[in-house]
């Protein structure tokens, strides 16, 4: 037997298994996906968790259960392209194929302090550690938020709403928040934080971290607890490999979303080169694509000189329970309905995935 083996259970390797199975895989073979969990996580909802508004159960699903697909549980300790092994530990899993969905960590920009006295919120076991951690805060506690970008804004506005006695400042590199999108998006955001008494500060350039304050610019913040939202990067093992690398240390893919030295492995996800920012769309739509590369091959055809553009649709915020904001197909949508679109998008992945 074959086996395709699929690094990471997010998004995109979750839309592969998806597409592939039940019967979508050739007789000859079989999957067998590597994860540290056995459960996919949710990671555009870890805010939530991380804010107590959301119970672990809530930002989770079952991986599929299929004859053909087999599980291995642990940490992936190294990737033989050569030799075609990945290793965990003291196992050894041999692939024909392989997908690498290991997905990103913090990138913490060289900043003193900034990993060792940070919260995070890439893992969900990263996000039950800060959950406890600002569970544990008094009354009047000050939580500082670094980085304004999406999982800052929502982080925030759902910890306010959560608790409603601590202190939140959200610092923000830029002008104004989200200043790659309309100004009337930044604009509504921006006053829904003013009028929830969230301290955004804007021009902030955070030049160390230590235990209980936050160095600003040229000013100190006394913070209780800070959580870093300000930049993700692939993980360790991914940086690590010998293969070449662009913006961002993302892996440099040719257009079949294939190593170039190495075409039968695939980069899919947060680890790859791709002409937007990484998001779960954006994985699930590069994994439509490399099913559709390795029907191809298996069927014995030619692929393409070009693949088709990827598309991404948008993005989909929320702002606390009951308000957020979207930008879909270069309109900008705000308030309620945005929030019961992203709502009615995340119940239907779990329809679909559940």
């Amino acid at each position: 037997m074959k086996n395709l083996v699929l690094l990471g259970g997010g998004y995109g390797n979750m839309r592969v298994m998806q597409r592939l199975l039940p019967d979508g895989l050739p007789d000859e073979y079989t999957i067998t996906l590597i994860d540290r969990a056995p459960f996919h996580g949710l990671k555009t909802e870890f805010y939530a968790l991380a804010a107590g508004t959301e119970s672990d159960k809530d930002v989770r699903v079952d991986f599929p259960k299929d004859s053909r697909l087999n599980f291995a549980y642990g940490e992936v300790t190294a990737i033989d392209l050569d030799k075609q092994i990945v290793t965990m530990g003291e196992t050894h899993v041999d692939y024909d194929e392989l997908i690498i969905g290991l997905g990103c960590e913090d990138k913490y920009h060289n900043v003193p302090g900034a990993e060792e006295y940070t919260h995070s919120i890439q893992s969900i076991m990263q996000a039950r550690d800060t959950y406890s951690a600002i569970a544990d805060l008094p009354s009047g506690s000050t939580v500082g938020i670094v980085g304004a970008g999406l999982s800052g804004i929502e982080l925030a506005s759902e910890l306010r709403e959560s608790r409603m006695d601590l202190n939140i400042c959200l610092f923000d590199r830029g002008e104004r928040i989200l200043p790659a999108f309309p100004e009337k998006l930044s604009n509504y955001v921006q006053k829904w934080f003013d009028q929830h008494n969230v301290d955004v500060i804007p021009h902030s350039n955070v030049v160390k971290v230590e235990p209980g304050k936050l160095y600003n610019n040229d000013e100190t913040y006394a913070v209780d607890l800070c959580v870093w939202t300000a930049g993700i990067q692939p993980v360790e093992i991914v940086r690590n490999l010998p293969v070449e690398f662009g913006a961002g240390s993302r892996v440099r893919l040719n257009q079949y979303h294939q190593i170039p030295t190495h075409q039968n492995v695939y980069v899919v996800g947060d680890c790859a080169l791709l002409p937007y920012a990484p998001s779960a769309q954006l994985a699930e739509v590069q994994a439509e694509q490399i099913v559709d590369v390795l029907k191809t091959k298996w069927n014995g055809e030619d692929l393409p000189e070009t693949m088709p553009e990827l598309k991404v649709q948008g993005f989909l915020g929320s702002l606390g329970e009951k308000e957020g904001f979207a930008f879909l197909m270069d309109r900008t949508v705000t308030g309620r309905l945005a929030r019961l679109m992203k709502s009615g998008v995340l119940w239907l992945y779990k329809y679909h995935n559940g």
